[in-house]
């Protein structure tokens, strides 16, 4: 093991106390989706630990989002640098901390995002103080953690941002929920969110059925028609989640509407997709009725490059050679800030955070040692970037 590295993991077992109280820190602080307050929070508290650590940081603000993070130690050295990347904001309803606060119990820790993605952020940011602690200068480290991924960035421009940030950087490691299989994800799928209204004719449905048209059965049909546009060998997957209409049973329904998740692996596929969704609105099943469309925002794919490639290599030889075991290459269907940094022309891998499950849910968990293993993970890799 070389001094640096030696020097950098001593650091992490010296700390394992202080990060873990950090990560219990930043779990117990409210910062749902729509907290913008608590988001806030967590974010200044991520910027004093790396304003303590000389960086130089600044915080971008939202007037409906939380606040984005923009942190880099190091700045202007001769090769190009590190990124480590994730969001801050958790998909967990208010109140949830009061429900399930944080706590271990047999080697796992449990709470609102701990997993999704706060253990993963605090691995990161003990990475860079045991990197400095070390007397690493080889390369800058930047930190870029978003304040609304759980929303899609649907309140700010954080996309725009990662993509300006993140150009010529040597790598980004994101720091999302960590699989405890040790999947590296190198692939992810993006989002395209849609609702579709239908505006029909109301009518009592007892003494005028006739005379009405029900915008409930139009959606029926669309519900269909949306759902069969599904193409598992393209990996383009249409999911119709949620559906409103009518007001009472003794009225033919004037109005109803559909909330669509569109899963799509190539970026070139989305103009195809809005082509058929809206040739699925313009065909009239119910005469009488209109419907129309509105897109929402969304999240791009992340695409497997060759440098996604390359870096997971990278990184799948620090894993062996310090004995964290043989993670594999891993695509998934959920989105990620991750596809930024690519279409930025940065190799990316995801899922870098500690490992558990059952995120997005009360049962989320993490196993903590995972929190200790992932910082040096870390750590291995950023070395192993200047040997490569």
């Amino acid at each position: 093991m070389n001094d640096k590295k030696q020097k950098a993991f001593q650091f992490v077992d010296e700390h394992r106390d202080e990060m873990v109280s950090l990560w219990q820190e930043v779990v117990s602080i409210e910062s749902g989706p729509h907290e913008k307050e608590g988001i806030n929070k967590v974010a200044a508290r991520f910027k004093q630990i790396l304003d303590e650590e000389g960086a130089s940081s600044r915080l971008v603000e939202f007037e409906k989002a939380g606040s984005m993070l923009i942190a880099e130690i190091g700045k202007n050295q001769s090769k190009p640098g590190v990124i480590f990347m994730g969001h801050m904001d958790t998909a967990c309803p208010a109140g949830a901390i009061a429900e399930r606060p944080f706590t271990i119990k047999d080697g796992i820790a449990y709470g609102p995002g701990v997993l999704d993605m706060k253990g993963g952020i605090v691995a990161a940011l003990y990475a860079i103080k045991a990197l400095k602690a070390a007397g690493y200068n080889s390369r800058s480290l930047k930190v870029l953690l978003a304040g609304d991924e759980e929303v899609l960035h649907a309140r700010s421009n954080a996309p725009d941002i990662f993509i300006a940030e993140a150009k010529g950087y040597a790598a980004a490691f994101n720091m999302e929920t960590g699989f405890v299989d040790d999947g590296i994800v190198v692939g992810r799928k993006g989002v395209a969110r849609i609702m579709m209204e239908v505006k029909g004719i109301a009518a009592h449905a007892g003494n005028d059925p006739e005379n009405g048209r029900s915008a409930i059965l139009e959606i029926a049909h669309k519900i269909i028609a949306v759902q069969n546009l599904t193409d598992w060998e393209k990996g383009i997957s249409f999911n119709v989640g949620v559906m409103q209409g009518g007001t009472t049973s003794t009225a033919v329904p004037d109005y109803a509407s559909i909330f669509i998740d569109v899963r799509y692996k190539n970026p070139d596929d989305l103009p195809a997709i809005i082509k058929q969704i809206e040739e699925v609105a313009a065909k009239i099943y119910v005469a009488g009725t209109t419907t129309t469309v509105a897109f929402m925002d969304g999240i791009k794919p992340m695409k497997t490059t060759d440098g996604v490639e390359q870096l997971f290599e990278l990184v799948k030889k620090a894993y062996e050679e310090n004995g964290f075991g043989t993670p594999y290459a891993k695509w998934v269907g959920g989105g990620s800030d991750s596809a930024y940094t690519v279409l930025a022309g940065v190799p990316t891998v995801c899922a870098m955070g500690v490992k558990g499950g059952r995120n997005h849910s009360p049962e989320e968990y993490a196993i903590v040692e995972s929190l200790f293993e992932r910082a040096k993970l870390m750590i291995a890799c950023v070395l192993k970037l200047d040997n490569n």
